[in-house]
């Protein structure tokens, strides 16, 4: 919180397991203190939002079911981030493996690096990357993410 303030960050990458339940009670990420609900991170966030000139450009979610949702709250914690203002969000919709999101987001932030690589290219190289490894090549492995809002 102190840190999402007091910097403008253009990314924010958390790697921290969550969870999606029925109310917003029930969705959080963990964090070193502990949980922090959906409406914790979305105050952070909107607060953030209204008082930096420059927005969160992708928040990244490394975590397993940050972008499963229901009927109330769709996209789940990938959704709220969106309506709090962060132009793009990157997060799993189904239990991850280890190694392949390690593997993935090497690639996506190595591509996303280059000059002229949108977010949705970068997102594209990775999952090729994925794809094109023996060990990672089934789905499982190379598409449990989603890219949500802005992909330039």
């Amino acid at each position: 919180q102190t840190q999402l303030k007091s910097k403008e960050y253009d990314i924010v990458h958390l790697a921290t397991h969550g969870e999606f339940g029925s109310s917003a009670e029930e969705t959080y990420i963990l964090t070193w203190e502990g949980e922090c609900t959906i409406k914790d991170l979305a105050t952070v966030l909107q607060t953030r939002h209204r008082s930096s000139a420059l927005p969160v450009e992708l928040l990244v979610f490394s975590a397993c079911k940050t972008a499963t949702g229901d009927s109330r709250a769709v996209l789940g914690i990938a959704g709220m981030s969106i309506r709090s203002g962060v132009r793009s969000t990157l997060a799993g919709l189904w239990p991850l493996n280890d190694q392949a999101s390690a593997e993935f987001m090497a690639h996506f932030y190595q591509a996303l690096a280059e000059p002229g690589v949108t977010k949705a290219e970068a997102f594209r190289q990775a999952q090729l990357a994925l794809l094109n490894s023996p060990q990672l090549n089934t789905p499982y492995y190379w598409s449990p993410f989603v890219l949500v809002g802005n992909w330039l």
